[in-house]
Protein backbone atom coordinates (compact mmCIF):
# COMPACT_ATOMS: atom_id res chain seq x y z
CA UNK A 1 0.00 0.00 0.00
CA UNK A 2 1.31 3.80 -1.04
CA UNK A 3 1.61 6.00 2.08
CA UNK A 4 -0.76 9.00 1.07
CA UNK A 5 1.46 11.00 3.31
CA UNK A 6 4.81 13.34 3.36
CA UNK A 7 7.57 11.42 5.04
CA UNK A 8 8.35 14.55 7.75
CA UNK A 9 6.35 14.47 11.06
CA UNK A 10 4.69 10.58 10.56
CA UNK A 11 4.46 8.98 14.30
CA UNK A 12 2.61 6.27 13.09
CA UNK A 13 3.21 4.07 10.33
CA UNK A 14 0.56 3.11 7.45
CA UNK A 15 0.14 -0.45 8.25
CA UNK A 16 -0.74 0.30 11.89
CA UNK A 17 -3.07 2.59 11.17
CA UNK A 18 -4.37 0.18 8.82
CA UNK A 19 -4.10 -2.46 10.77
CA UNK A 20 -5.70 -1.80 13.50
CA UNK A 21 -9.23 -0.40 11.67
CA UNK A 22 -9.39 -3.51 10.25
CA UNK A 23 -9.13 -5.64 13.66
CA UNK A 24 -11.01 -2.70 15.25
CA UNK A 25 -13.99 -3.42 12.69
CA UNK A 26 -13.42 -6.99 13.26
CA UNK A 27 -14.76 -6.57 16.95
CA UNK A 28 -17.77 -4.95 15.44
CA UNK A 29 -16.41 -1.06 15.53
CA UNK A 30 -19.03 0.71 13.19
CA UNK A 31 -17.08 4.33 13.07
CA UNK A 32 -13.84 6.04 13.13
CA UNK A 33 -14.70 6.85 16.89
CA UNK A 34 -14.97 3.54 17.86
CA UNK A 35 -12.09 2.27 16.20
CA UNK A 36 -9.48 4.90 18.20
CA UNK A 37 -11.41 3.84 21.71
CA UNK A 38 -10.89 0.47 20.98
CA UNK A 39 -7.26 1.24 19.59
CA UNK A 40 -6.54 2.56 23.04
CA UNK A 41 -8.01 -0.01 25.21
CA UNK A 42 -6.09 -2.72 23.36
CA UNK A 43 -3.24 -4.85 24.78
CA UNK A 44 0.07 -3.54 24.56
CA UNK A 45 1.01 -6.91 23.00
CA UNK A 46 -1.90 -7.09 20.58
CA UNK A 47 -0.47 -2.79 19.39
CA UNK A 48 2.88 -4.88 18.99
CA UNK A 49 2.40 -7.10 16.95
CA UNK A 50 0.17 -5.06 14.66
CA UNK A 51 3.26 -2.96 14.13
CA UNK A 52 3.14 -0.32 16.62
CA UNK A 53 6.48 1.64 17.42
CA UNK A 54 7.73 1.47 21.32
CA UNK A 55 8.15 4.60 22.43
CA UNK A 56 11.27 4.02 24.65
CA UNK A 57 10.20 7.00 27.28
CA UNK A 58 6.86 5.21 28.04
CA UNK A 59 7.83 1.59 27.39
CA UNK A 60 4.47 1.57 25.46
CA UNK A 61 3.13 1.57 22.23
CA UNK A 62 1.34 4.42 21.48
CA UNK A 63 -1.75 4.77 18.99
CA UNK A 64 -3.62 7.27 16.86
CA UNK A 65 -6.34 9.50 18.28
CA UNK A 66 -9.24 9.59 15.92
CA UNK A 67 -8.41 12.88 13.79
CA UNK A 68 -5.35 10.87 12.77
CA UNK A 69 -7.32 7.79 11.52
CA UNK A 70 -9.45 10.19 9.84
CA UNK A 71 -6.87 11.72 7.66
CA UNK A 72 -4.79 8.71 6.98
CA UNK A 73 -8.47 6.88 5.75
CA UNK A 74 -9.52 9.79 4.40
CA UNK A 75 -6.13 9.98 1.78
CA UNK A 76 -5.72 6.09 1.18
CA UNK A 77 -5.75 4.76 -2.36
CA UNK A 78 -8.80 2.95 -2.00
CA UNK A 79 -8.23 0.73 -5.33
CA UNK A 80 -5.06 -0.75 -3.85
CA UNK A 81 -6.65 -1.52 -0.75
CA UNK A 82 -9.58 -3.21 -2.34
CA UNK A 83 -7.07 -4.95 -4.67
CA UNK A 84 -5.07 -6.02 -1.25
CA UNK A 85 -7.80 -7.50 0.15
CA UNK A 86 -9.42 -9.08 -2.53
CA UNK A 87 -6.29 -11.16 -3.30
CA UNK A 88 -5.54 -12.27 0.46
CA UNK A 89 -9.07 -13.35 0.35
CA UNK A 90 -8.76 -15.22 -3.34
CA UNK A 91 -5.87 -16.78 -1.87
CA UNK A 92 -7.87 -18.17 1.07
CA UNK A 93 -10.68 -19.05 -0.91
CA UNK A 94 -8.41 -21.06 -3.18
CA UNK A 95 -6.80 -22.82 -0.18
CA UNK A 96 -10.28 -23.79 0.90
CA UNK A 97 -11.99 -27.50 0.37
CA UNK A 98 -14.52 -26.82 -2.55
CA UNK A 99 -17.22 -29.47 -3.49
CA UNK A 100 -16.90 -30.54 -7.43
CA UNK A 101 -19.50 -28.56 -9.85
CA UNK A 102 -19.72 -24.96 -10.62
CA UNK A 103 -18.61 -21.75 -9.26
CA UNK A 104 -20.68 -18.89 -9.48
CA UNK A 105 -19.52 -14.88 -9.42
CA UNK A 106 -22.16 -12.48 -8.40
CA UNK A 107 -21.58 -8.84 -9.88
CA UNK A 108 -23.91 -5.87 -8.07
CA UNK A 109 -22.97 -2.66 -6.67
CA UNK A 110 -24.51 -0.69 -3.24
CA UNK A 111 -24.34 2.54 -2.18
CA UNK A 112 -23.26 4.00 0.73
CA UNK A 113 -26.19 6.09 1.73
CA UNK A 114 -25.31 7.91 4.63
CA UNK A 115 -22.07 8.70 2.55
CA UNK A 116 -23.29 11.38 0.17
CA UNK A 117 -20.57 13.84 -1.53
CA UNK A 118 -21.45 17.19 -2.45
CA UNK A 119 -24.44 17.86 -4.62
CA UNK A 120 -26.26 14.78 -2.83
CA UNK A 121 -24.16 11.97 -4.71
CA UNK A 122 -23.90 9.12 -2.90
CA UNK A 123 -20.91 6.57 -2.86
CA UNK A 124 -21.23 3.51 -4.98
CA UNK A 125 -19.47 0.32 -5.07
CA UNK A 126 -19.69 -2.65 -6.91
CA UNK A 127 -18.52 -5.81 -6.27
CA UNK A 128 -17.66 -9.38 -6.95
CA UNK A 129 -18.52 -12.51 -4.88
CA UNK A 130 -18.15 -15.50 -5.16
CA UNK A 131 -21.73 -17.56 -4.25
CA UNK A 132 -19.62 -20.70 -2.65
CA UNK A 133 -17.76 -19.03 -0.04
CA UNK A 134 -19.87 -15.87 0.33
CA UNK A 135 -16.33 -13.80 -0.13
CA UNK A 136 -15.64 -10.44 -1.72
CA UNK A 137 -13.13 -11.11 -4.11
CA UNK A 138 -12.83 -7.42 -6.10
CA UNK A 139 -14.72 -4.35 -5.87
CA UNK A 140 -14.48 -1.13 -7.27
CA UNK A 141 -15.65 2.69 -6.71
CA UNK A 142 -18.05 3.41 -9.25
CA UNK A 143 -16.95 7.24 -10.19
CA UNK A 144 -19.36 10.43 -10.46
CA UNK A 145 -18.81 9.99 -14.12
CA UNK A 146 -19.49 7.44 -15.15
CA UNK A 147 -22.14 3.86 -14.34
CA UNK A 148 -21.78 0.61 -13.26
CA UNK A 149 -21.90 -0.85 -16.79
CA UNK A 150 -18.42 0.90 -17.93
CA UNK A 151 -16.83 -0.94 -14.29
CA UNK A 152 -17.69 -4.01 -15.07
CA UNK A 153 -14.88 -5.11 -17.24
CA UNK A 154 -12.47 -3.18 -15.15
CA UNK A 155 -13.50 -4.75 -11.87
CA UNK A 156 -13.44 -8.53 -12.97
CA UNK A 157 -10.44 -7.59 -14.33
CA UNK A 158 -9.06 -7.83 -10.39
CA UNK A 159 -10.31 -11.20 -10.60
CA UNK A 160 -7.38 -13.82 -11.70
CA UNK A 161 -8.54 -17.24 -11.50
CA UNK A 162 -11.48 -16.04 -13.59
CA UNK A 163 -11.50 -18.85 -16.37
CA UNK A 164 -14.11 -21.53 -15.68
CA UNK A 165 -15.88 -19.57 -13.03
CA UNK A 166 -20.08 -18.73 -13.67
CA UNK A 167 -20.46 -14.62 -13.93
CA UNK A 168 -23.94 -13.81 -12.52
CA UNK A 169 -25.72 -10.42 -12.46
CA UNK A 170 -29.10 -8.18 -12.60
CA UNK A 171 -30.28 -6.82 -15.68
CA UNK A 172 -28.29 -3.69 -16.45
CA UNK A 173 -25.29 -6.02 -16.70
CA UNK A 174 -26.99 -7.94 -19.87
CA UNK A 175 -24.63 -6.09 -22.55
CA UNK A 176 -22.89 -8.04 -25.75
CA UNK A 177 -19.34 -6.25 -24.57
CA UNK A 178 -19.94 -7.83 -20.93
CA UNK A 179 -20.79 -11.65 -22.56
CA UNK A 180 -17.61 -11.38 -25.30
CA UNK A 181 -15.49 -10.21 -22.54
CA UNK A 182 -15.89 -13.20 -20.63
CA UNK A 183 -15.64 -15.34 -23.30
CA UNK A 184 -12.59 -14.23 -24.28
CA UNK A 185 -11.48 -14.95 -20.09
CA UNK A 186 -12.36 -18.49 -20.39
CA UNK A 187 -15.95 -17.53 -17.99
CA UNK A 188 -19.49 -18.43 -18.34
CA UNK A 189 -22.22 -16.05 -17.82
CA UNK A 190 -26.32 -16.23 -16.89
CA UNK A 191 -27.88 -12.84 -17.12
CA UNK A 192 -31.63 -11.53 -17.03
CA UNK A 193 -33.47 -10.37 -20.55
CA UNK A 194 -35.60 -7.44 -19.38
CA UNK A 195 -36.70 -4.37 -21.76
CA UNK A 196 -32.92 -3.04 -22.03
CA UNK A 197 -32.48 -5.80 -24.03
CA UNK A 198 -35.76 -6.22 -26.26
CA UNK A 199 -34.51 -8.53 -29.24
CA UNK A 200 -33.27 -11.01 -27.06
CA UNK A 201 -36.39 -10.94 -24.92
CA UNK A 202 -38.87 -11.05 -27.71
CA UNK A 203 -36.55 -14.16 -28.98
CA UNK A 204 -37.09 -15.95 -25.33
CA UNK A 205 -40.27 -15.02 -24.88
CA UNK A 206 -41.51 -16.56 -28.31
CA UNK A 207 -39.65 -19.90 -27.73
CA UNK A 208 -42.11 -22.88 -27.69
CA UNK A 209 -42.19 -22.83 -23.93
CA UNK A 210 -45.68 -24.72 -23.54
CA UNK A 211 -44.30 -27.79 -25.26
CA UNK A 212 -41.11 -27.79 -23.13
CA UNK A 213 -41.51 -29.86 -20.05
CA UNK A 214 -40.76 -28.43 -16.85
CA UNK A 215 -37.59 -29.72 -15.61
CA UNK A 216 -37.40 -28.65 -12.04
CA UNK A 217 -39.54 -27.59 -8.97
CA UNK A 218 -38.45 -26.16 -5.74
CA UNK A 219 -40.50 -24.73 -2.83
CA UNK A 220 -39.18 -22.54 -0.06
CA UNK A 221 -40.34 -20.69 3.01
CA UNK A 222 -39.18 -17.14 4.75
CA UNK A 223 -39.79 -13.93 5.52
CA UNK A 224 -43.58 -14.31 5.74
CA UNK A 225 -43.97 -16.12 2.67
CA UNK A 226 -44.02 -19.22 0.75
CA UNK A 227 -42.17 -19.64 -2.62
CA UNK A 228 -42.65 -22.00 -5.40
CA UNK A 229 -40.02 -22.25 -8.54
CA UNK A 230 -40.28 -23.61 -11.54
CA UNK A 231 -37.37 -23.90 -14.10
CA UNK A 232 -37.78 -24.91 -18.08
CA UNK A 233 -34.72 -24.49 -19.81
CA UNK A 234 -34.30 -25.22 -23.95
CA UNK A 235 -31.01 -25.28 -26.17
CA UNK A 236 -30.43 -22.66 -28.53
CA UNK A 237 -27.94 -21.68 -31.15
CA UNK A 238 -29.59 -18.34 -32.93
CA UNK A 239 -30.05 -16.06 -30.09
CA UNK A 240 -28.94 -11.98 -30.72
CA UNK A 241 -26.61 -12.05 -28.05
CA UNK A 242 -22.98 -13.89 -28.03
CA UNK A 243 -21.97 -17.27 -26.73
CA UNK A 244 -25.81 -18.40 -25.89
CA UNK A 245 -26.36 -22.23 -25.45
CA UNK A 246 -29.21 -22.14 -23.23
CA UNK A 247 -32.51 -20.42 -22.80
CA UNK A 248 -34.14 -20.44 -19.82
CA UNK A 249 -37.80 -19.98 -18.04
CA UNK A 250 -38.20 -19.26 -14.38
CA UNK A 251 -41.44 -18.53 -13.19
CA UNK A 252 -41.90 -17.82 -9.33
CA UNK A 253 -45.07 -17.89 -7.68
CA UNK A 254 -45.33 -16.22 -4.18
CA UNK A 255 -47.42 -16.70 -1.33
CA UNK A 256 -48.03 -13.82 1.22
CA UNK A 257 -48.72 -16.23 4.39
CA UNK A 258 -50.56 -13.27 6.10
CA UNK A 259 -52.82 -12.09 3.03
CA UNK A 260 -52.83 -15.26 1.35
CA UNK A 261 -52.32 -12.83 -1.76
CA UNK A 262 -50.38 -14.88 -4.72
CA UNK A 263 -48.31 -13.26 -7.17
CA UNK A 264 -47.12 -14.62 -10.26
CA UNK A 265 -43.42 -13.45 -11.90
CA UNK A 266 -42.01 -14.78 -15.02
CA UNK A 267 -38.22 -14.10 -15.83
CA UNK A 268 -36.45 -15.03 -18.94
CA UNK A 269 -32.63 -15.57 -18.67
CA UNK A 270 -29.72 -16.76 -21.24
CA UNK A 271 -26.50 -18.51 -20.69
CA UNK A 272 -23.29 -19.89 -22.40
CA UNK A 273 -23.22 -22.71 -20.67
CA UNK A 274 -24.40 -26.08 -22.37
CA UNK A 275 -26.61 -28.65 -21.52
CA UNK A 276 -23.88 -30.59 -20.63
CA UNK A 277 -22.10 -28.41 -18.75
CA UNK A 278 -25.20 -27.77 -16.44
CA UNK A 279 -28.24 -29.32 -16.00
CA UNK A 280 -31.55 -27.28 -15.20
CA UNK A 281 -30.96 -27.79 -11.66
CA UNK A 282 -27.69 -26.31 -11.65
CA UNK A 283 -28.88 -23.51 -13.76
CA UNK A 284 -31.43 -22.90 -11.34
CA UNK A 285 -28.76 -23.10 -8.71
CA UNK A 286 -26.77 -20.15 -9.66
CA UNK A 287 -29.82 -17.73 -10.57
CA UNK A 288 -30.80 -17.68 -6.80
CA UNK A 289 -26.80 -18.01 -5.49
CA UNK A 290 -26.94 -14.30 -6.93
CA UNK A 291 -28.69 -13.00 -3.77
CA UNK A 292 -25.72 -13.87 -1.93
CA UNK A 293 -24.59 -10.52 -2.56
CA UNK A 294 -27.80 -8.98 -1.16
CA UNK A 295 -27.39 -10.73 1.96
CA UNK A 296 -23.61 -9.28 2.50
CA UNK A 297 -25.04 -5.61 1.61
CA UNK A 298 -27.60 -6.83 4.48
CA UNK A 299 -25.17 -7.58 6.93
CA UNK A 300 -22.96 -4.48 6.33
CA UNK A 301 -26.20 -2.50 6.81
CA UNK A 302 -28.07 -4.60 9.99
CA UNK A 303 -25.11 -5.89 11.63
CA UNK A 304 -22.53 -3.07 10.58
CA UNK A 305 -25.07 -0.09 10.28
CA UNK A 306 -22.95 0.67 7.26
CA UNK A 307 -26.21 2.67 5.34
CA UNK A 308 -26.32 5.04 8.39
CA UNK A 309 -23.24 5.67 9.29
CA UNK A 310 -22.64 9.80 7.89
CA UNK A 311 -18.68 9.43 7.33
CA UNK A 312 -18.04 11.16 4.20
CA UNK A 313 -14.01 12.65 4.37
CA UNK A 314 -12.65 11.32 1.20
CA UNK A 315 -11.95 7.76 0.71
CA UNK A 316 -12.75 7.18 4.92
CA UNK A 317 -16.26 5.60 3.52
CA UNK A 318 -15.01 3.14 1.06
CA UNK A 319 -11.95 2.13 3.09
CA UNK A 320 -14.60 0.90 6.20
CA UNK A 321 -16.84 -0.51 3.37
CA UNK A 322 -13.51 -2.21 2.55
CA UNK A 323 -12.80 -3.35 5.82
CA UNK A 324 -16.33 -4.77 6.60
CA UNK A 325 -15.94 -7.40 3.29
CA UNK A 326 -12.56 -8.11 5.03
CA UNK A 327 -14.19 -8.55 8.36
CA UNK A 328 -17.04 -11.05 6.98
CA UNK A 329 -15.04 -12.78 4.57
CA UNK A 330 -12.52 -13.88 7.57
CA UNK A 331 -15.30 -15.06 9.85
CA UNK A 332 -16.88 -16.52 7.06
CA UNK A 333 -13.56 -18.44 6.79
CA UNK A 334 -13.57 -19.77 10.06
CA UNK A 335 -17.18 -21.31 10.11
CA UNK A 336 -19.11 -18.55 10.94
CA UNK A 337 -22.70 -18.18 10.37
CA UNK A 338 -24.04 -15.44 12.88
CA UNK A 339 -21.79 -12.46 12.06
CA UNK A 340 -23.23 -10.18 15.27
CA UNK A 341 -21.95 -13.36 17.92
CA UNK A 342 -19.09 -13.58 15.97
CA UNK A 343 -18.19 -10.06 15.97
CA UNK A 344 -18.87 -10.02 20.10
CA UNK A 345 -16.53 -12.98 20.50
CA UNK A 346 -13.77 -10.91 19.17
CA UNK A 347 -14.59 -8.11 21.37
CA UNK A 348 -14.18 -10.46 24.26
CA UNK A 349 -10.74 -11.49 23.27
CA UNK A 350 -8.55 -9.22 21.42
CA UNK A 351 -6.13 -11.79 20.12
CA UNK A 352 -9.50 -13.57 17.97
CA UNK A 353 -9.17 -10.84 15.61
CA UNK A 354 -5.49 -10.92 14.93
CA UNK A 355 -5.44 -15.27 14.84
CA UNK A 356 -8.74 -14.62 12.10
CA UNK A 357 -6.58 -12.50 10.13
CA UNK A 358 -3.46 -14.32 10.77
CA UNK A 359 -1.72 -11.97 12.50
CA UNK A 360 0.50 -14.19 15.01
Amino acid sequence: MPDPRAPRGIRHALVYVLALTAVAVLTGATSLLAISEWASDAPQPVLATLGGRLDVLSGRHPVPDEATIRRVLARVDGDALDGAVGAWLADRRRATPRTSGLCGLAVDGKSLRGAARAGGRRIHLLAALDHTTGLVLAQLDVQEKTNEITCFQPLLDAVADLAGMVVTSDAMHTQREHANYLLVRGAHYIVIAKDNQKKLREQLKSLPWCEIPLQGRTRSTGHGRSEIRRIKVATVDNLVFPGARQAVQLKRRRVNRKTGRATIKTIYAVTSLTAEQAAPAHLAALVRGHWKIEVLHHIRDTTFAEDASQLRTGNAPRVLATWRNLAIGALRLAGTTNMAAGLRRNARDANKPLALLGLT
